[in-house]
């Protein structure tokens, strides 16, 4: 190879991960443009039977009468009555910023909510639901968080809607919004309560 020769082959190698870079942006690009709902997660479980949900209480946590909560078991799930299962942490931000939109939907008595704490410590998990509200009306405990791989769980907030026949209908990635009640969630839930 000439000298000229050489000094182009080198200058291409220096260029190709600038080029690799710039494909992968004007794809990422694309996509965004594109648009699309991010919080619509595909998921393999949607109407499929919910994974298994038997999960022990959270320690020390009591229900507005003085009782214990119970913790999460199978007969909560296909009862003939749509539920909506919600993982959430005490650590977790979004989960704060949800929250009122959960209360609201337990205020409203259309469905029960089931909780599902995340990998979280009782105490902390006490202290969230004791400051904002305790929408749920059984909270199992997921200390390893193998219940949330069963059901497929990015990370939380993420919130399922099942059928009364065990169906999960609908998956909501991140937290819950007004406008997620109103929109594709709310039609979810309305279509699962027929």
């Amino acid at each position: 190879m000439s000298g000229a020769d050489g000094r182009a082959a080198r200058r291409m190698l220096l260029a190709a991960p600038l080029l690799v870079f710039v494909l992968l942006a004007a794809l990422l690009g694309w996509r965004l443009w594109r648009g699309g709902d991010p919080s619509i997660v595909p998921s393999a479980l949607i109407g499929r039977k919910a994974p298994a949900l038997v999960l022990p209480p959270v320690e020390g946590l009591k229900q507005p009468d003085g009782n214990p909560t119970p913790g999460l078991t199978q007969s909560l799930i296909g009862a003939g009555a749509p539920v909506v299962v919600n993982f959430w942490a005490s650590w977790c931000g979004p989960c704060r910023i949800e929250h009122p939109q959960l209360m609201r939907l337990a205020r409203e008595g259309r469905v029960r909510l089931l909780g599902v704490n995340y990998k979280d410590v009782p105490e902390n998990a006490r202290r969230f639901l004791g400051q904002l509200g305790d929408p749920f009306v059984a909270v199992g405990a997921d200390r390893d968080g193998a219940t949330a791989v069963n059901w497929g769980v990015y990370g939380v907030p993420e919130t399922f809607i099942v059928d009364g026949a065990g169906i999960i209908r609908y998956r909501h990635v991140g937290p819950l919004t007004e406008e997620a009640l109103r929109g594709a969630f709310g039609a979810a839930l309305a279509k699962a309560a027929r």
